[in-house]
Parts: structure tokens; sequence; C-alpha cells
């Protein structure tokens, strides 16, 4: 095992990940669109899911069918059986026993030196996502307080750690302060994507293995595209694990997610998510 950048990186034979998210019927999000990803850039990938849903939320109706029990079950089995991952990511939560056992179970992993990285998926554009509520907000502050890295959007960094939120944008002081209250809820490094930092889009870092804080810049396409806080994550995680540093791994997850929504910014059902398998060619 090396470090690189803050993050743990593995060697070559030892890089297989959990994926601990919802599985979306009709739309590439979550699981769904990370999975392709991540066998692409060669990342054996396994499957928790928290809960199969219907459709993104956003359609107005939908169905969701929560799988606590299923995880309750299977986490004994998998431990029984001495199964175990180097890598360990986490995505939405819908129950409180559900985010319990999940942060049990990355909190065991993690002693075992099994990286934790979390999306704490809330919201964006300063709102909470349809069917979300401050009882999600908790929920995952439960899984933050056990990661290695999280990456929320601004508005979700807002909710997780009581900010106001400031949609004109914010300073670099205030953004470092924003990493810093992530922090104190357990994360040893984190990312804030979609800020708007001294007038700049921007996605802020702190590496807490070199006590370094940085932001980088990005041009923002107009509009709202479903998925690609899955696709960034699915790309940030790849690059982390192939052993590229975590600026440069994020630097290249915010230029892959603006190269996807660049080649389908037209689309006219953008609920549905970005074809991500059309799109393969553009992670070379």
């Amino acid at each position: 095992m090396e470090v690189s950048d803050g993050i743990r990186i593995f060697a070559a034979e030892m890089k297989q990940i959990l994926l601990v998210n919802d599985v979306v019927g009709y739309s590439k999000v979550g699981m769904v669109a990370m999975l392709p990803i991540l066998s692409y850039l060669g990342i054996p990938t396994y499957s928790l899911p928290t809960a199969l849903v219907s459709n993104t939320l956003d359609y107005g109706k939908f169905n969701i069918q929560d799988t606590t029990d299923y995880i309750r079950g299977t986490l004994p089995v998998w431990k029984e059986l001495g199964f175990s991952f180097d890598a360990v990511c986490t995505g939405l939560m819908f129950s409180d026993e559900q985010a319990k056992l999940v942060a049990r179970y990355c909190k065991e992993q993690g002693a075992q030196g099994t990286t934790i990285f979390v999306d704490p998926i809330l919201g964006d554009g300063g709102r909470l996502y349809n069917g979300m509520t401050e009882r999600q907000v908790e929920l995952m502050r439960e899984m933050v307080s056990v990661a290695d890295l999280c990456f929320p959007n601004y508005t979700e960094a807002c909710y997780l750690t009581g900010s106001p939120i400031k949609m004109e944008g914010i300073t670099w002081e205030e953004a470092g302060d924003l990493l810093d209250k992530l922090r104190s809820i357990g994360t040893k490094s984190a990312l804030i994507t979609s800020c708007k930092i001294d007038g700049q889009n921007a996605v802020a870092g702190y590496n807490h293995e070199k006590d370094q804080y940085f932001h980088l810049e990005y041009h923002e396409i107009p509009g709202l595209f479903h998925g690609t806080g899955d696709i960034f994550s699915a790309v940030l995680i790849g690059h982390l694990l192939n052993g590229e540093p975590l600026r440069t791994s994020t630097r290249t997850a915010m230029d892959t997610v603006f190269r996807m929504i660049e080649r389908y910014k037209d689309t006219d059902d953008k609920n549905r998510g970005i074809p991500v398998e059309k799109c393969l060619d553009l992670l070379s």
C-alpha cells in the first residue's frame, strides 16, 4: 500500500471497491452511472443497494423499495465468508437503521485499512432533492463522520454543516471555513463541488495528509443534468485507486463531467441522465 496526496491507494492487484448506493431502474444515476465508469477504469466493483428506485424523483411520481432488511442480512453473511474491500463508496441512505448499519460497517472496514469515500447525496441548487428531509441530512452526517474523503456539492455542504446558503457565491475564506466544518464532523479530507468562489465556478478541497487547501476553477454549462455527481464520484475514485493524487484526480473528474455534459447538453429529457456507456471514450 502507498499513500498518494493524502488518500490511501493500493497496488494493482488490490483495488476492489464496494458501492453502497441506490439502484435506479429508469435513469443513468447512482450506482447505474458509476458501475460502467469504474469497470472501464479497471476497478473490480461490487454493490450493496440501499434502495430500488423506479426513476429519478424529479419526474414527480416514483416508487422506492427500501433495502434495509437486505443490508441487515447481507453484511453478516459477508463477514462470515471473509469478504473485504479495499475501498467503499457510500451514497444515498434511506433509513436510520440503514445509515447506522453502513456507518458501522465502514468504521470496521476503515480500521482494517479500507478507504471510505462518502458522497452525501441530499440536494443541489440551494434546496434538497424531492423526497429528501432534514432527517436525511442527519443520516448523511453519520456517514461523513467515518469518511476518509467526502465530496458534497455546495448545497449539501451547507446543509451538512448548518451553514447559510449563498447562491450568489462565497469568498475563498468562507470556502475554507466550510471545509473545516466538514472536517469537524469527522471526514479527513473533503471536496466541495459546484461552488462559486470569488466570482468563479470552482471545486474547493482540503487534503488532510498535506494539510493543504486548494480550489480548481471550471466553466459551467447551464442546466441541471442528473447523474453528473455520480459520474464525478466514479471518475475521481477510479483515478485515486489507480494511484493519482487527489488534486489531479479532482481535475480529471471535473474535465470528464464537462465533456460528457457538452456532448449531451441538448438532450430533451435531462432527468434520464447522461448515457454513460456512450461516453466511455471520454475517459481515455
